[in-house]
């Protein structure tokens, strides 16, 4: 393996930051990771201070939209030791993206050994409240200078971080979205590519005007059958069971989703991966066996749902989720290591790695 290069900064700005408000994305750490693709391999993993990218005007991401990304979080435990969740699953799924976009893979054991070392370097960066993360961004996009259809032959890796607080703090609103895609078969939705997220924005925008917080995806086809939440895979309890999309392609395969469905299965639970109709969760509101819904993701951890709009109907989910929380506290406790990690997800990371 390449060793990985350190540049520290002088003096470190975290002593600026109040912990207390930090929301999500508008605070970046003192360094980032970064790794180049050229001549066909991963050259040159370093860690620099946190800073701008020198960009030609003919990068091929900007033009073609080549750039993927991952998000995870860093958290502490009672010890004060930074801890990973299920890092060889993002790195895992960012070459699944790769593959999708027509991009090189990324060695994963670089993937891992990158993180690692910029989040022993931005430990302190850590916020310590309850609920509190640093959010991780690997991402990777064509630098190559290129007016001209096809893959790019070079292309940069970075790892940057962010300190955040909780994702939402209230029972959220979704709005079943009837005219807009996501996804289609074939497309690129199980990946996580850029070009999906810009697609949502205009969509997402129309929803927040009506009053709700994020769009219900359903399918391009018949907008009949549920995918997954702007930010969120979803679950329903309907009649003590839960029940999540189906993986179809259109659906992002999430780390948290795959966490949960692993979590509820472990409490006593059963949990139905399959295609999910509107009109099957409108049926389970209306005869009250619809129990509680959630959205489950990393940014957002797991997203209690009070109702869903869908045209001009209004579907009452539930004002309470009890095994929603339980599901999300049992997550927060494995990740700040306050209860025993049985499934083997988190990894420590030592002191001084680099």
């Amino acid at each position: 393996m390449n060793t990985i290069k350190i540049n520290k900064v002088k003096e470190s700005r975290v002593k600026s930051i109040d912990f207390n408000n930090i929301p999500l994305g508008t605070t970046f750490t003192d360094h980032m990771f970064i790794c180049d693709f050229e001549n066909g391999e991963w050259v040159n993993p370093r860690i620099e201070p946190m800073g701008l990218i020198p960009t030609h005007p003919a990068a091929m991401a900007l033009h073609y939209g080549q750039a993927i990304f991952e998000g995870m979080k860093a958290t502490v435990d009672a010890d004060g030791n930074p801890m990973l969740f299920r890092a060889d699953k993002n790195a895992t799924r960012l070459n699944y993206s790769a593959d999708r976009m027509g991009m090189p893979n990324f060695p994963e054991d670089l993937f891992v050994e990158g993180l690692k070392q910029l989040v022993d370097l931005e430990r302190n960066w850590i916020p310590p409240q309850e609920g509190s993360a640093l959010y991780l961004r690997p991402f990777m996009y064509a630098d190559e200078p290129f007016i001209g259809m096809r893959a790019a032959t070079h292309y940069k890796f970075i790892i940057m971080a962010s300190p955040a607080g909780p994702f939402f703090t209230k029972r959220i609103k979704l709005y079943a979205e009837t005219k807009y895609i996501r996804a289609a078969e074939g497309g690129t939705g199980e990946a996580k590519a850029a070009g999906n997220y810009a697609a949502a924005i205009r969509p997402t925008e129309l929803a927040k005007a009506k009053g709700y917080d994020q769009v219900l995806w359903l399918d391009a086809h018949e907008h009949k059958y549920i995918q997954e939440v702007g930010t969120m895979n979803i679950f329903f309890k309907i009649n003590g069971k839960f029940i999540t999309p189906e993986l179809d392609g259109s659906v992002l395969d999430g780390i948290t989703r795959m966490s949960v469905i692993d979590i509820l299965r472990s409490k006593g639970f059963q949990v139905d991966i399959r295609k999910i109709t509107i009109d099957e969760i409108i049926e389970a509101s209306n005869n009250k066996t619809l129990e509680e819904a959630f959205g489950t993701g990393t940014a957002v951890g797991i997203a209690y749902i009070q109702e869903i709009g869908l045209s001009d109907k209004t579907i009452h989910v539930s004002n309470e989720s009890p095994i929603g929380l339980e599901v999300n506290n049992t997550l927060n406790a494995i990740k700040t290591g306050k209860i025993k990690d049985t499934f083997n997800w988190m990894t420590k990371v030592e002191k001084e790695l680099a």
